[in-house]
């Protein structure tokens, strides 16, 4: 029996110890962020108590398991379990504090600057950084799980690493969309193609930049709806990126009105109208007649904005507003149906005989 409970005494213990070390580890970073409110980066670290907590408590029992001399019915089972929840464990702390320092960094670059479009870049960046990051501490935590943990399988691993030429290539021509898609991600992140927050128009849908993953970018569309789309579509696909050279765009709208339209009126009550309005940034606005056909003209107004939200509002309360004034004070100006009958030409006219001449 006492060759039980005194492990079990010891171990339990040891995780209240360090249950408690990690309270007041956690205890501290509240207290520093409560006299540090300039800076986020003792808030954000306090996500790292889990695992945290979980490394603590697999090392000080690897420590006690040692220095006490404890053996349970399964020693080596034990031993190796521990040692891999502690070789994960700290690869998991090293991702959540990294992510905090990435975090805080983000946060107080975009209260130093004002240029949004280097803000939604550096987060591209950090966030495929992170992507990346992550993915290459869980291949080398496994790695050592493996090697260190699990000796038998060293001679699996020797042997795996003499044919890695040919298991590279055949990898290689597998994955081949794959890896497409992760040296296209890698492009986009630090390229400037592309930016998480950018306005874009994909395959004749119009939405924003959500999420850039190391295979796959999400763009938010206006109705709240997901496409989700290889990142490789755009480095080899043209699409319109209204965020590219700076947030500021021009608005359109078109009318076909008749013939007897009064251009002038019209043009000078758009320009009423756009002096009302918060969206129009005052940078540039015209109206001018595009085309014409043989029932209709073509009206182009234009109109400047600040970025693509305020550009699409005030798109449609443009074309409402011309619609209305021409309703109301010029209903001729509309296009309408002729039916009245046609015209009939006049009669040839009698041309004169040599004889009477």
């Amino acid at each position: 029996m006492e060759d039980v409970l005194r492990p079990l005494m010891v171990i339990v213990g040891t995780i209240t110890l360090t249950l408690a070390l990690g309270w007041l580890i956690d205890r501290a970073l509240r207290v520093a962020d409560a006299r540090q409110p300039h800076t986020q980066l003792w808030s954000l670290l306090r996500r790292c108590r889990m695992p945290l907590q979980v490394l603590l408590a697999s090392s000080a029992v690897q420590v006690v398991y040692s220095a006490f001399d404890l053996h349970l019915r399964r020693d080596d089972i034990v031993r190796s379990a521990l040692a891999m929840v502690t070789i994960f464990s700290a690869a998991w702390l090293t991702i959540r504090a990294a992510g905090a320092v990435a975090e805080n960094f983000l946060a107080r670059y975009e209260s130093r600057t004002t240029d949004q479009a280097r803000v939604r870049q550096f987060r591209t960046q950090l966030a495929m950084i992170r992507r990346v990051v992550t993915t290459v501490l869980a291949v080398v935590a496994t790695a050592f799980v493996i090697l260190l943990v699990f000796p038998s399988l060293r001679a699996l691993g020797t042997s795996m690493l003499a044919s890695a030429g040919v298991i590279g290539v055949i990898a290689g021509v597998a994955a081949q969309s794959m890896l497409s898609n992760f040296f296209a991600g890698l492009q986009i992140a630090f390229g400037d193609s592309v930016k998480i927050g950018d306005t874009v128009v994909v395959d004749g849908e119009w939405g924003t930049i959500e999420e850039i993953s190391m295979a796959f970018l999400t763009v938010r569309i206006w109705d709240d709806r997901r496409l989700t789309m290889p990142v490789s579509y755009f480095n080899s696909k043209p699409y319109e990126n209204w965020s590219r050279g700076g947030n500021e765009i021009t608005g359109t709208v078109f009318l076909h009105l008749d013939h007897t339209t009064p251009v002038a009126e019209l043009r000078k009550r758009l320009q009423e109208f756009l002096l009302g309005r918060p969206d129009w940034d005052g940078r540039a606005w015209s109206l001018v007649v595009t085309d014409t056909t043989p029932s209709t003209i073509q009206v182009r107004a234009a109109m400047s904005a600040r970025n693509a939200d305020d550009a699409w509002t005030l798109r449609c309360a443009v074309r409402e507003e011309l619609i209305a004034w021409l309703r109301d004070n010029h209903p001729y100006a509309l296009p309408r149906v002729a039916t009245s009958p046609a015209a009939v030409p006049p009669a040839p006219r009698d041309t004169p005989s040599p004889e009477k001449i």
